[in-house]
């Protein structure tokens, strides 16, 4: 194996974290801000690119580091190695409700392809790249599904998905429809495409947008119930403006309820 053999836990519910445990120089990397804990004897170091062992020089470096800047993520990442003699542990969390999906690569042909914002952590040696769409539908109206990672080599890969997950295994020829943002991840054989949902009240008074993605089996597919966007959405829209009350609040009931907490400042 070219990645580092890495064991794990996964702990929680709903808001959960994964606990790697790792030999004597083993290591694990992790995109910023994901670490929750760690033991003592663990260095922490901040590398350029992904440190895939595919990395051979500065070039190759800069070229990982620059595909993450396109995905919207960091130039760097960070490493955790074991400098212990014996078995020591790092955890990340998830960075909303929802699961923590464990993926060994060697069981999807070394390859897998997910949102740009999925990724958790990986077995150093696993390559954290882009997949560029080819399809110009794709790339004019994919939105959150248009620029997605893939992650490559056959160690061990953590991806987070918000909310409740689903697990679909396509036939060949088989097709699923989803909303882009819905898409956690899906193996290499599927294609993916972009599609028009067609009809005028469809598209101003759907309220879904004007595309969703199509994925054809053979495969298998990760969907998510809550993408980070319409919960982003969903507060944003829910959060006083100018100062004022929210949308709720401003409401019949919204009064009612803060005469009953004893609340006069209405």
């Amino acid at each position: 194996m070219q990645a580092h053999e890495i064991d794990y836990k996964i702990y929680g519910e709903e808001m959960q974290y994964v606990e790697i445990e790792l030999d004597p120089q083993e290591i694990v990397v992790a995109e910023a801000g994901s670490f929750m804990m760690m033991d003592n004897g663990i260095k922490m170091e901040t590398i350029f690119g992904d440190g895939s062992k595919q990395q051979s020089g500065l070039f190759d470096k800069l070229l990982s580091a620059g595909k993450r800047v396109l995905t919207g993520e960091s130039l760097f990442m960070t490493a955790y190695l074991n400098q212990n003699s014996g078995k020591s542990r790092v955890s990340f969390a998830a960075p909303y409700p929802g699961k923590i999906i464990a993926l060994d690569l060697t069981q999807y042909g070394g390859k897998f392809i997910c949102q740009k914002d999925s990724f958790l952590c990986a077995a150093k040696g696993v390559s954290i790249g882009i997949e560029f769409s080819k399809k110009l539908g794709r790339g004019l109206f994919g939105g959150e599904g248009f620029i997605m990672q893939k992650l490559e080599g056959d160690g061990m890969v953590f991806v987070h998905s918000g909310g409740t997950l689903a697990k679909k295994e396509l036939a060949s020829g088989e097709v699923l429809k989803v909303d882009t943002g819905c898409i956690v991840g899906f193996t290499k054989d599927v294609d993916y495409d972009i599609e028009f949902i067609g009809g005028i009240k469809n598209s101003i008074f759907g309220g879904e947008g004007l595309f969703f993605a199509t994925l054809r089996g053979p495969g298998t597919v990760y969907v998510q119930s809550l993408p980070f966007s319409r919960l982003a959405d969903r507060i944003i829209a829910s959060a006083p403006r100018n100062g004022g009350s929210s949308r709720e609040e401003g409401s019949l009931l919204g009064g009612l309820g803060r005469m009953i907490d004893g609340d006069n400042s209405f």
